[in-house]
């Protein structure tokens, strides 16, 4: 919806003209071609789309990376230290040059053109920290879809990420005597599609991992969110996989294991995987752990950290199918507070479009088990290989997961096959009094997220008065604080009291890892989008129950992330050095779209009359929750 100043302006500038026939019609070819210009041309992308050499270069920029997931990405993959330079000559120590040579290079080089390679130029062009990824190829694949596949293997091996590949064919029945011949010719395919693509492969077709639960996984008691993997290996196993990466290879492997007899068995490839990213993590810290001084394997040329950093399951399918977006898929999966949820909703009239989606998503929970916390799993459809070029260097879903809904309904990059992020993830909860809110966490978490220091006298007793409701994320690693404010007396029930976003914060070191959007979408359904079936979430909160209420809240306007809630917000006011930002309770949008049909809303409802101004009054009225700056 518009805000109510701009269709109030709109409909005070319309002034009925007169326009002869032959204005119309230049008119309306000239407003057709300006269309045409504004609206972007997005090529499909059949299985039969030649490749182009600049698939890569657009794939980067595509991708539109913020200043955090540039710094956040040279930070994983970032130059090298330069090591064994020759020491700088000193002035007084310059080379003697004849004064013919000194001519001859002066007429060679164009005046005032350094030629020395910029900071940029060199920091391409120096070698990148190489990481690992393990990838799942769920087969079969034609051989035009293999190529495609192979196109982003090699795009991601160019930016410092090396594949370790996991072929797996759904379509072999098990136990079938040729079943072993055809997972190695599936391997071969693999291999043949990347080498024809111009990167170096390498067949390991015997077995790298062991069947059954490693040695002591049985003794222990601590409880687990996770299913251990069926198989596992130890870093002597992976000598082949780690020869492979030296020289510059991509392992291609087929789901095998060695059973107690010592004999190589066809296994499930998420028992591979699984026992993979495990194993490569431990070798990866054994590694380190011999290391003498401050030198790390990977500062080595013939070295790279075994750590696995991304999890990439390649199907037919694509991403999770989400019950709020009509069988479309999840865009970023929070596993330690949405995965029974989705399991729970998971239609069953998706698994014949979408039979291995709940088994990769408890694949993708027990291998970011293994990782480190940064690390992320895409499940991504063949015919989107530059999308995991934009995850690896944002990790982030392909499109906002908290962008309002109905935008994300209409949006053209909203497909079957949009990739589905998954992260670790943190727990959400939705706590409703003060008493059981850990205020020293609160008061760190709002200090370091706002960079002030908090009046916490006059803030608590604002919120044992006011307090609608708090939804912690983690250990307090993010929070939204709503308070209700009251309004003068007679105002409308429809705009009283005020739901209003008090704080909203997040610890900087959880900021890019997907905290914001876990908080943002429990807001949602909490307050502006409590009423719809897509809001009943388990975060402890009222479960989609109730009565939607508009969503209120300002900010400073130099505030730089007021272009982060412009995109979410549904309307937004200038007040001097604030802004003030809403969201439409969407229940009340939708009962009254659907009373009109196809007549719309109009500019202005009879239920918005006077509710910015009474927000304007209430809002800015309430006091500052800081200490001045000194």
């Amino acid at each position: 919806m518009l805000t109510s100043s701009a269709r109030l302006s709109c409909r005070s500038s319309v002034k009925p003209t007169a326009v002869h026939s032959r204005s119309a019609q230049t008119f309306k070819a000239f407003y057709a071609t300006i269309r045409s210009l504004r609206s972007t041309y997005e090529p499909p992308e059949p299985d039969d789309v030649e490749p182009s050499e600049k698939d890569f270069i657009l794939s980067l920029l595509r991708a539109n990376p913020s200043l955090r997931d540039t710094k956040s990405y040279l930070a994983s993959f970032g130059p090298r230290p330069q090591r064994g330079q020759p020491p700088a000559l000193k002035r007084e120590e310059k080379p003697v040059v004849a004064e013919e040579q000194v001519a001859a290079e002066s007429e060679s080089k164009p005046p005032d053109i350094d030629l020395s390679p910029s900071p940029v130029v060199a920091s391409i062009l120096n070698p990148v920290y190489r990481r690992t990824a393990l990838v799942k190829l769920q087969a079969p694949f034609t051989n035009r879809q293999l190529e495609s596949i192979a196109r982003g293997m090699i795009y991601l091996e160019k930016l410092g990420l090396v594949s370790v590949i996991v072929v797996e064919n759904d379509q072999l029945p098990k136990g079938d005597g040729r079943e072993r011949a055809a997972l190695i010719e599936e391997t071969m395919r693999v291999v043949s599609a990347l080498e024809n693509q111009g990167a170096r492969a390498r067949p390991v077709l015997g077995a790298v991992v062991r069947l059954g639960p490693k040695p002591g996984d049985e003794d222990g008691a601590e409880s687990r969110d996770y299913i251990l993997p069926e198989a596992h290996t130890f870093p002597d196993d992976l000598v082949h996989i780690r020869s492979a990466l030296r020289a510059g290879e991509i392992p291609v492997l087929p789901p095998l294991a060695l059973d107690s007899f010592c004999r190589s068995v066809r296994v499930d490839a998420n028992d591979v995987i699984a026992a993979l990213v495990r194993g490569m993590g431990e070798a990866a810290a054994l590694d380190n752990s011999q290391v003498h001084g401050d030198e790390s394997p990977s500062m080595f040329p013939d070295e790279i950290d075994l750590t696995p950093l991304r999890l990439m399951i390649i199907t037919r399918e694509g991403g999770v199918p989400s019950y709020a977006r009509q069988g479309l898929p999840h865009l970023l999966i929070n596993l330690t507070s949405e995965y029974s949820y989705i399991r729970e909703t998971f239609d069953p009239r998706w698994r014949p479009s979408h039979p291995t989606a709940l088994s990769n998503l408890e694949l993708a929970r027990t291998c970011l088990a293994f990782m480190p916390p940064s690390s992320s799993a895409v499940m991504v459809s063949h015919r989107s290989p530059s999308h995991l070029i934009g995850n690896l260097i944002t990790n982030k879903p392909a499109v906002s997961s908290s962008l309002p809904h109905a935008l994300l309904q209409g949006n053209r990059k909203l497909t079957p096959h949009t990739p589905t992020l998954l992260r670790r993830g943190l727990p959400i909860r939705v706590v409703r009094s003060v008493s059981e809110i850990d205020k020293g966490k609160m008061k760190a978490l709002l200090e370091q997220s706002f960079r002030r220091t908090l009046d916490e006298d006059a803030f608590w007793a604002r919120m044992e008065r006011d307090l609608d409701f708090v939804i912690v994320a983690g250990d307090y690693a993010g929070a939204a604080v709503v308070t209700r404010e009251p309004c003068a007396a007679g105002t409308p029930r429809a705009v009283a009291p005020i739901t209003y976003l008090d704080k909203f914060a997040v610890l900087p070191s959880h900021q890019g890892d997907g905290t914001v959007d876990f908080l943002w979408v429990a807001l949602h359904d909490e307050t502006f989008g409590l009423g719809l079936p897509f809001s009943a979430n388990p975060n402890g909160g009222k479960a989609g129950r109730g009565e939607g209420r508009d969503l209120v809240w300002r900010s400073r306007a130099d505030n730089p992330v007021n272009k982060w809630y412009f995109e979410r917000s549904t309307g937004h006011l200038r007040q001097g050095d604030w802004v003030l930002f809403w969201c439409d309770a969407e229940v009340r949008l939708k009962t009254e779209e659907g009373r009109r049909a196809s007549a719309g809303l109009s500019y202005l409802e009879e239920w918005e009359q006077g509710r910015l101004a009474t927000w304007c009054d209430v809002v800015m009225k309430i006091p500052s929750s800081w200490h001045p700056k000194k």
